[in-house]
C-alpha cells in the first residue's frame, strides 16, 4: 500500500489568493465554454478573490469545467463547490485536479461532498453513509499514484455542515465550505473546525429592496434544499422549527438564508459572516441568468471590495 499523501498547502498564502469575497455560480454548468470564459474574465476583473463552481446533473462536469475558467483568467481563483465524490472515483479527483492546479499555477481549490441521495441515484449509485463514505474517499486519494509533474498541489476542502464532517474537514483537509447558512452556523463551525483551518461560507443575495418581490425570488431558490433531508436535518439542528421549514420557508427562515436589500444591507451580511469567523465569503447573486448575476455583482463591488 502507498504512504498516504494528504496535500500540504500554506495556508496563509491561500487565504491571502482567495481574498474576503469571491463569488458563487451555479449557472455556469449550463453555459457555453466562451459564456464560462467571458463572465470568469469580468469576475475577476471586478475584482472578486474566487469564482465557486456548482456540479449539477445534466450540467459540465466540474473539473473540466474548472480548466475552460482558468482558462479565461490570470488571477482569478477557481473553485468547486462542490465536486461530487460519487461523480469520480478518487484517483481520477486526484489526478485532475493536480492536473487543475500545475496549469493554473496554484490557482485552483477542490471542494468534495457527499451530495444528496437523490441526486447520487440519479446516476446509478448507493448513498452511502456520508461520514464513513467521505472518510474512505479520501483514503484512496492520499493513496493514489500521481507521477506527473506537481510544483503545487491543490487545496482540498470539504463542504460541510453538521459537526462530524466539520470535524472530517478539519481533520482531512484545508477547511470546510458550507452553504445554505447563517452568520451563527459560520460561528458554530468556526468554533468546530478551530481557529486556524479555511472557513468558506455562501451567502445567497438577491439585489432587490421590496419585499415580496425580493421573498419571492429567494423561496424560488430554496424550494429544492427545503426538500432534501440534509439540509432539513441542518436547519433543525440550528434550532429551526419544522412550522419554518415547509410552504416555503417563514419569512423569518427567507430572511435569514438569503439576504436581500440594497448594497449595503448586503454587505452587513457578509461582514455578518466574517465578524463569526469566516475567512473568504463567497456570494451567490440570485438571477434569472449570467447577465443578471454580472449585473449583481458589479453592483456590489464598490462595497464588497473596499
Amino acid at each position: 500500500m502507498r504512504k498516504r499523501r494528504t496535500p500540504v498547502v500554506d495556508l496563509p498564502i491561500l487565504k491571502e489568493r482567495l481574498g474576503k469575497v469571491g463569488v458563487w455560480l451555479s449557472l455556469l454548468g449550463g453555459e457555453s465554454a466562451a459564456t464560462g470564459r467571458r463572465v470568469a474574465s469580468a469576475i475577476e476583473e471586478l475584482g472578486y478573490g474566487a469564482l465557486w463552481i456548482a456540479e449539477a446533473p445534466g450540467g459540465k462536469e466540474s473539473l473540466v469545467n474548472s480548466a475552460i475558467l482558468l482558462s479565461g483568467t490570470q488571477r482569478l481563483m477557481v473553485a468547486t463547490g462542490i465536486a461530487n465524490i460519487y461523480g469520480r472515483d478518487a484517483a481520477a479527483a486526484v489526478a485532475g485536479a493536480n492536473a487543475l492546479a500545475e496549469m493554473s499555477s496554484g490557482r485552483f481549490v477542490l471542494g468534495l461532498g457527499v451530495s444528496h441521495a437523490p441526486l447520487v441515484t440519479i446516476r446509478g449509485h448507493e448513498y452511502g453513509r456520508p461520514i464513513e463514505t467521505m472518510r474512505a474517499y479520501l483514503d484512496a486519494m492520499d493513496q493514489a499514484p500521481y507521477d506527473a509533474p506537481l510544483p503545487e498541489p491543490p487545496a482540498r476542502m470539504l463542504a460541510a455542515l453538521r459537526t462530524k464532517m466539520l470535524r472530517m474537514a478539519a481533520e482531512r483537509s484545508q477547511g470546510a465550505h458550507t452553504y445554505f447558512v447563517t452568520p451563527e452556523h459560520t460561528a458554530m463551525a468556526r468554533e468546530t473546525i478551530g481557529p486556524d483551518l479555511l472557513l468558506v461560507p455562501e451567502q445567497a443575495v438577491v439585489l432587490e429592496t421590496d419585499a415580496d418581490r425580493a421573498r419571492t425570488i429567494a423561496r424560488d431558490y430554496m424550494a429544492s434544499y427545503l426538500k432534501l433531508p440534509n439540509y432539513l436535518n441542518h436547519l433543525r439542528t440550528l434550532g429551526w422549527p419544522d412550522a419554518d421549514l415547509v410552504d416555503g420557508g417563514s419569512d423569518a427562515l427567507v430572511d435569514a438564508i438569503v439576504c436581500w436589500g440594497g448594497p449595503e444591507t448586503i454587505s452587513e451580511r457578509v461582514g455578518a459572516h466574517h465578524e463569526a469567523g469566516a475567512d473568504h465569503v463567497c456570494v451567490q447573486p440570485l438571477a434569472d441568468d449570467v447577465e443578471g448575476c454580472l449585473d449583481t455583482l458589479r453592483s456590489l463591488a464598490p462595497v464588497l471590495l473596499r
